[in-house]
C-alpha cells in the first residue's frame, strides 16, 4: 500500500507536477493519494542559475520533470553530460555519485537524481575554490553541456 504525500504551499508558490505549472493563491495542503513526479519551485534551478557543471546537469535532469514532452531531447543531454563530467572529475565521491545519478536517471527516477546532485553542490564548490580543475576545464564543459547559454 502507497502511502499518501502531503505537502503545504504558500500564496503565490509555484509547483510543477507531471510537467503542469500551478501557482496557488492562497495557503493550501496537497495530498498525492498515487505516484506522481513533480518539482517545488524551491527545487527549479533557472538557465541563468546553472553556472558550474554539475548545476547544469541538474538543469538538463529537471527538464525530464519540467518538460515531460522533451524528455527525449534532455535525455540526449544528460548522456552527453554525465559522460563529460565523468571523464573530467578526479574526485572519487563525485565519481561514485555521478555514476549513482546515471543509474537513477536510466531507471526514470530523475527527482532523486536531482536530490543526488544537489548533495554535491558543496563538494563541486570546494573543487572549484581549490581549482583542481583548471578554469579551462570547467569553461569546455559549459560549452558543450549548456548550449542555451
Amino acid at each position: 500500500m502507497k502511502s499518501t504525500l502531503r505537502i503545504s504551499l504558500k500564496s503565490g508558490e509555484r509547483i510543477f507536477i507531471n510537467g503542469a505549472v500551478l501557482r496557488v493563491d492562497r495557503k493550501v495542503a496537497l495530498e498525492f493519494l498515487n505516484d506522481v513526479t513533480f518539482l517545488l519551485e524551491n527545487h527549479v534551478l533557472q538557465p541563468d542559475e546553472a553556472t558550474t557543471p554539475l548545476r547544469q546537469l541538474y538543469f538538463i535532469a529537471q527538464m525530464m520533470l519540467i518538460n515531460p514532452e522533451g524528455k527525449a531531447q534532455s535525455m540526449t543531454m544528460f548522456r552527453k553530460s554525465i559522460t563529460m563530467l565523468l571523464n573530467c572529475f578526479e574526485n572519487d565521491e563525485i565519481l561514485a555519485e555521478l555514476k549513482r545519478v546515471d543509474g537513477l536517471v536510466a531507471s526514470d527516477r530523475a527527482f532523486d537524481a536531482l536530490k543526488a546532485i544537489r548533495g554535491l553542490y558543496p563538494i563541486e564548490e570546494r573543487i572549484l575554490t581549490d581549482q583542481e580543475m583548471t578554469p579551462a576545464t570547467i569553461e569546455q564543459i559549459r560549452k558543450e553541456i549548456a548550449p542555451w547559454r
